[in-house]
C-alpha cells in the first residue's frame, strides 16, 4: 500500500514489484496480492493492455481515519476512548481537532 500511495500513477504489478526494495518477489506473488486487496475494497484497478494497473481505493489519511473508527468500535465506551485520546494528544494536535470540530459545527 505504501507504494501505490506514493505512486503519482497507477501502478502494474510488475511496477509494485520492482519497488519492493527489502525483497525479490515474482511477480505472480505481488498479483496474487494486489488481486486480493481489490476484492477487499483497498484497491481500485483498471485494465492497460493485457495487465490491470492498481491504485489506492482511498488515501492514507482515510485509510487511518477508518482504522481509528474500527478502532473505536472495539470499546465498550466510546465517550471514555474518546476522552483518553484527546488527553493523549499533543497541543498541535488537539488545536487541529479542535478546529475540525469547529467546522463541523459550522455546517
Amino acid at each position: 500500500m505504501n507504494i501505490l500511495w506514493a505512486a503519482e500513477t497507477p501502478l502494474t504489478a510488475r511496477e509494485v514489484g520492482r519497488r519492493i526494495e527489502d525483497r525479490e518477489l515474482a511477480p505472480t506473488t505481488v498479483m496474487t496480492v494486489l488481486d486480493r486487496l481489490v476484492r477487499k475494497g483497498f484497491l481500485n484497478r483498471t485494465r492497460d493492455g493485457r495487465a490491470w494497473r492498481y491504485q489506492p481505493a482511498a488515501s492514507r489519511d482515510a485509510y487511518v481515519a477508518e482504522l481509528m473508527l474500527e478502532a473505536l468500535d472495539l470499546t465498550g465506551d466510546r465517550h471514555a476512548a474518546l476522552t483518553h485520546f484527546a488527553r493523549s494528544v499533543s497541543g498541535a494536535e488537539a488545536e487541529v481537532l479542535r478546529k475540525a470540530l469547529m467546522e463541523l459545527e459550522k455546517r
